[in-house]
């Protein structure tokens, strides 16, 4: 069994090869191919199998990371989308909620107002109303949908949204207005806020909804593509992509649901750092995932992925109500720019150099200063040893952009690579503290997982600013999201609005709920092939005291729900409320906002990790001059460099050091130990300050 994961990124598009029965791990990365994504997963696949040994037909299944739905919503780049909604309810997409992200600030960023998905002269209202029983008020004016669709083609809208007040209870006019739009547009995309998020709240289910349209089109696009340019190069083999949520889909999944790609890319990393941090003895993780663009961090308690609840689930600012992983993304990574603002404060990021034309230390005409060049500035990088010899960096250009820089600071060039560095792992320290410190986690338990091209080359110096002991780096630290990608199960979702409340819930209903999503998710497992005896229900709900405004969610057993079994329900509920806010109102009732079933299909994947050689001891392959900050100082230090594959298991050895690999590059700074575990993960360890 041949499986392959491959994660497309800003700078680079990383490649693993799995052969499940040998246990043996091929890697590659090659640059990505903005303009195409597509282009750089053939290239990179066709070079992976050749170091492999391995044709492109012998592949059996092959697991994909995409940012082109990300991108296009960061960018704002998706499709001119168009919407049909109820009457007098034209702007509920722009005036939203009484909640604002900064409650007193008024020159605050609104993108559904500044940079409205639907523009309002693309939003049109039909006659037609279900009450909040789901019973028919109006009936829907057929013929004003086709009028509306008819002039949507005259706007040039590409995709649209049909959006109706209470279709989580009652669909049936959102299906018949799709069912028209689709004859009269049939080169359009339509989708339907029941389709992609059937939950109360209509300005988050018809925003979430507005999404999957307007990023609908490219990614259908891209993903047809690449299909049509895999088969083309012989790959008989299943494509999956990955989701929001930590699970992989098909294409014809992803086709009915664009926005389930949202984050794809960034929850294969969270997932590959949960799969290492398994085996090397540690289930409370920090990930930190740095590319060449940016850096995404996730949060792993007891092995179990942390995931976003409704209130701060979002992209781009837009809120998003499908399940996702919580991961925190800001502009930090290799290509990151450093600078100086209008303000005359120095920055660095979030603007980045990207993959075209990169940073001058790439050879390839870029001609800013940044944190590349920083780190080769200061010795941590070696110019013939970057992707394992596969590219050479120039140093006389990484020390021309950062000397002019340095004129600029009226500091050495030193003293401002140093700076730049130090900035961009203050701001990602920062960023750890807002998903742990000020949720009520101390970092200090965790240990700090560094991966991504950049990652391992400021881990250590991030944990240091947190006061995290412990930092783990993956034997493949640059394509661990792909690796991530060969750990997840196919994962789809189903969900009710129940509206149920302690002392009056309907046992039976509630149950029928459940199993209804349980046979709706099987349909849809059975048409992928995935047997039954491979398939897994899980269930939950979200919860609240009657009167909150928002939910948290709590595992459901599985079987009748009677009250002995809702018992253990509205206990853990409390567990959970007193576990988030402090406190719990055991005399409150209790009410079951959503239900949810989450099923997964077991696919062939990643089981335990190759063993590291032990024995042996670790030899420098050369030695270099690079330059830490040692108690608010410059000290520049004649550091070894080890190839890291060939540092055997089970020796502890000192900083300063540089590991090299063709993946990444990992520093180790004075103050910290390390070592190689059994399964060929790094080990830095240091005394608590």
């Amino acid at each position: 069994m041949i499986v392959v994961g491959v994660d497309v990124g800003g700078t680079f598009t990383d490649l693993i090869l799995a052969d499940l029965a040998q246990q043996k791990l091929t890697i590659h990365k090659t640059p990505s191919t903005p303009a195409n994504p597509a282009d750089g997963v053939v290239t990179g696949l066709h070079a992976l199998c050749a170091k492999a040994g391995v044709s492109v037909a012998q592949i059996d299944s092959l697991f994909h990371g995409t940012t082109v739905g990300t991108n296009a919503m960061l960018e704002h780049g998706g499709a001119v989308t168009g919407m049909v909604t109820n009457e007098g309810f034209r702007d509920v997409l722009h005036i939203g909620r009484h909640q604002r992200p900064q409650h007193y600030s008024i020159m605050q960023d609104l993108p559904w107002q500044n940079r409205p998905l639907i523009r309002r002269r693309h939003r049109h209202t039909v006659a037609g109303r279900m009450d909040a029983q789901g019973r028919e008020l109006v009936p829907l004016d057929e013929a004003a949908v086709r009028a509306a669709g008819r002039r949507m083609v005259e706007q040039g809208v590409e995709a649209v949204l049909v959006g109706f007040l209470f279709s989580y209870v009652n669909p049936a006019h959102e299906r018949r207005a799709a069912e028209i739009l689709r004859d009269e547009m049939p080169e359009v995309f339509v989708t339907t806020s029941s389709e992609v998020a059937p939950q109360f709240r209509e300005f988050e289910r018809f925003t979430t909804a507005a999404m999957s349209a307007f990023i609908g089109p490219k990614v259908r696009r891209y993903i047809s593509a690449l299909q049509g340019q895999l088969s083309a190069e012989g790959l008989r083999g299943e494509l999956h992509v990955m989701t929001s949520s930590g699970g992989v889909a098909t294409p014809a999944m992803i086709a009915q649901k664009p926005a389930s790609t949202l984050l794809s890319g960034l929850v294969a990393g969270v997932r590959g750092g949960a799969w290492v941090g398994q085996h090397a003895g540690t289930n409370r993780l920090i990930t930190l995932d740095i590319g060449g663009t940016s850096a995404d961090i996730g949060i792993i308690v007891d092995g179990r992925l942390a995931e976003a609840d409704a209130r701060s689930a979002s992209i781009a600012g837009f809120p998003v109500m499908l399940p996702m992983i919580d991961i925190h993304t800001i502009g930090a990574g290799g290509g990151s720019i450093a600078h100086i603002d209008r303000g005359g404060a120095f920055r660095v990021g979030p603007e980045s150099a990207g993959a075209e034309p990169g940073p001058a230390a790439y050879g390839k005409g870029g001609d800013v200063p940044t944190v590349t060049d920083a780190n080769l500035v200061l010795g941590r990088l070696a110019p013939e040893n970057f992707l394992g010899g596969a590219m050479s960096l120039d140093p006389a250009a990484a020390a021309r952009v950062i000397g002019r820089l340095a004129e600029q600071l009226g500091r050495t060039h030193e003293e401002t690579a140093e700076g730049t560095l130090t900035v961009l792992n203050a701001n990602m320290a920062n960023a750890i503290r807002s998903r742990t410190v000020q949720k009520g986690i101390d970092p200090r338990d965790f240990t700090l997982a560094g991966f991504g091209g950049a990652g391992p080359l400021h881990a250590a110096e991030v944990a240091g600013m947190l006061g995290v002991t412990r930092v783990l780096i993956p034997p493949h630290p640059g394509i661990t999201s792909a690796m991530g990608l060969l750990t997840a199960d196919l994962e789809y979702h189903a969900l009710r609005t129940a509206f149920a409340v302690k002392g009056s819930v309907d046992h039976a209903r509630l149950t029928g709920l459940f199993r209804d999503m349980e046979a709706e998710l099987s349909g849809i497992f059975d048409r992928d092939g995935v047997p039954a005896e491979k398939l897994r229900m899980l269930r939950e709900g979200d919860l609240r005291y009657v009167g909150q405004g928002y939910e948290l969610k709590v595992d459901f057993p599985d079987g009748p729900l009677d009250e002995a079994a809702l018992s253990a329900v509205w206990k853990a509920f409390h567990e959970r409320h007193r576990a988030e806010y402090g406190h719990a109102f055991e005399a409150s009732p209790i009410e079951i906002v959503t239900v949810k079933v989450r099923g997964i299909g077991a696919v062939d994947k990643l089981g335990t990790p190759p063993e590291a050689p032990s024995g042996g001891k670790a030899e420098p392959v050369g030695q270099g001059r690079c330059v830490f900050r040692i108690e608010d100082r410059l000290q520049a230090f004649d550091t070894p460099y080890y190839d890291r594959a060939a540092l055997p298991a089970g020796q502890m050895l000192h900083g300063p050091a540089i590991l090299l690999q063709t993946d990444s590059t990992t520093v180790v700074p004075p103050d910290w130990r390390f070592e190689v575990d059994r399964f060929g993960n790094v080990l830095m360890t240091r005394d608590a300050q």
